[in-house]
């Protein structure tokens, strides 16, 4: 008997514990969602050159940013504005480069810059919430455990 006692208060705790969680989460995200809040900066990818410098491609206001970052600045290294049917190919960033074609370490870095830019739409896409859920966000929502797996499955 006792331990049924004990089951039921662990169960009410828990339940207690979800609701508050839910509850903050809805107080807390209404005046984000309310205002119209979006992220203006999209990472696309980021390639490590050094051990303190990396090459990072980010989107803002519909322009994609090539940018060097290392420990004391941040440099803008190319700029391009998007348009809706403007996509990045891999002649795209050879000619980045300023390097002929046949360069073995140009096709590399487009080849991964392609790659990584492909892998950062797809994970960007997927981890977007869709607005009209009304758990989009929530640690309730199934996607929120799924995106979370995937990010774990990911870095292993």
């Amino acid at each position: 008997m006792d331990t049924l006692i004990v089951a039921a208060r662990v169960a009410l705790s828990l339940g207690v514990v979800l609701a508050l969680l839910w509850y903050l989460q809805r107080r807390l995200s209404r005046g984000a969602l309310g205002k119209g809040v979006a992220n203006p900066v999209t990472v696309v990818g980021r390639q490590p050159i050094g051990q303190k410098a990396s090459v990072v491609v980010i989107e803002v206001d519909g322009a994609r940013l090539v940018l060097g970052v290392t420990e004391q600045a941040v440099t803008v290294l190319h700029e391009k504005s998007l348009s809706p049917t403007t996509t990045t190919t891999l002649d795209d960033a050879i000619s980045l480069l300023g390097r002929p074609a046949d360069s073995a370490p140009a096709m590399a870095f487009a080849r991964s810059l392609e790659t990584a830019t492909a892998t950062a739409d797809d994970a960007a896409s997927a981890q977007r919430p869709v607005a009209s859920a009304p758990l989009a966000g929530s640690i309730l929502s199934p996607s929120t455990w799924r995106q979370t797996a995937a990010l774990l499955r990911q870095n292993r």
